[in-house]
């Protein structure tokens, strides 16, 4: 970047901040969704990640979900789960180690759809991301994969012990695979959700997916709240031919509200350059579709260029960048955030004021 290009740069951005609203009382209501739990404090998909989201004031919770040979619906990121489990240390599973083809990717690991709900709870859970959440590797070890019961129960724990509603926000992963092997992972979480007391639209639920068939085949199986997963490459594994911008357009998001009551966007396809808004959440709002936004992280390395400040790559972005992060989304009106850190999200948006992030 050149020396006048920068100088634009910052005075730009020094406009964006210095012209910010301070947030309404409805752009407070933006969701809290705690990515994976609060997972840039907490090795993700843990049960103390997912505990202590909810204390830090998360509004919904999202364990992704993948089964176990046996059918039983666990919280793993990807169903390969070396890099987030002790697996590959454990000799008595070493023949387990296979080459996988999902979602037409060659994949080679430990995959939980060839273990046991027993097996795999002998396993522990470690930080996925080490080199940048070093303090979260001193919690390796410590414990289980939950299962998809045990975060429900979680969740009635601490909405007796709180008072409030705590949501629930599970994605279903690669479900095109896993109906290809026998797991029909859409109406197992149907059936587990509803029958511990989930079925409306009114309850505290979104079910997401990132593929294209398994959202209208759930309209078809629940009342409950439906959002399609997009990104700013690519498109759905299990339509191909089919991009996500194909779907994005004013067609594409009618199409969608036939099915889903929201989307779930990349960063990158909400906010451009400065934070300025990208039109997409007025254009998906128009077609009746609520808008949640991912995600915002806390760390430099992913912070988006233009709130990044200076610094470690792997240090926090100072509180200047990370108001304008939350502002923008929010001057965007998107609807929620998935966020690693909730309670950093909860604090800027309850601190209501503006800054200069420089």
């Amino acid at each position: 970047m050149g020396a006048g290009a920068g100088v634009r740069w910052l005075l730009a951005l020094a406009a964006v901040c210095l012209t910010m609203p301070a947030l309404a009382q409805e752009e407070r209501a933006m969701l809290i969704i705690a990515h994976r739990g609060a997972s840039g404090e907490r090795p993700e998909h843990t049960l103390a990640a997912y505990e202590r989201a909810i204390d830090q004031g998360a509004d919904y919770i999202e364990p992704d979900l993948v089964p176990t040979k046996d059918g039983v619906l666990v919280a793993r990121h990807e169903n390969e789960i070396s890099g987030t489990t002790d697996v590959a240390e454990r000799p008595e599973f070493a023949d387990r180690r296979s080459t996988k083809v999902i979602d037409g990717e060659q994949v080679t690991g430990w995959f939980t759809e060839d273990f046991t709900l027993a097996e795999l709870r002998t396993l522990r859970a470690r930080e996925r991301l080490p080199q940048v959440r070093v303090a979260n590797t001193r919690f390796d070890g410590l414990w289980q994969v939950p299962t998809l019961a045990e975060i429900i129960a979680l969740v009635r724990a601490k909405e007796a012990e709180t008072g409030r509603r705590i949501g629930l926000y599970p994605e279903l992963k690669h479900s095109h695979y896993f109906a290809s092997i026998g797991h029909d992972t859409a109406a197992t979480l149907v059936g587990q959700l509803h029958a511990a007391g989930y079925r409306s639209a009114d309850d505290p639920v979104f079910i997401q997916s990132f593929e294209a068939d398994t959202l209208p085949r759930l309209n078809q199986m629940t009342e409950l709240r439906l959002v399609q997963l997009v990104s700013a490459q690519g498109g759905p594994a299990d339509r191909l031919g089919v991009t996500y911008a194909d779907m994005l357009t004013a067609q594409g998001l009618a199409d969608l509200a036939r099915y889903a009551d929201g989307i779930g966007a990349e960063l990158a396809l909400l906010l451009q350059d400065y934070g300025e808004s990208t039109g997409l959440t007025d254009r998906a709002h128009a077609a009746g579709l609520l808008v949640h936004g991912w995600t915002v992280r806390q760390e430099r390395v992913f912070a988006p260029l233009w709130a990044r400040g200076s610094g470690e790559e792997t240090a926090p972005i100072n509180a200047a960048c990370s108001n304008l992060i939350w502002e923008a989304l929010a001057r965007a009106r998107v609807d929620g955030a998935f966020t690693d850190q909730p309670g950093w999200g909860r604090a800027v948006l309850n601190e209501n004021r503006n800054y200069i992030c420089l």
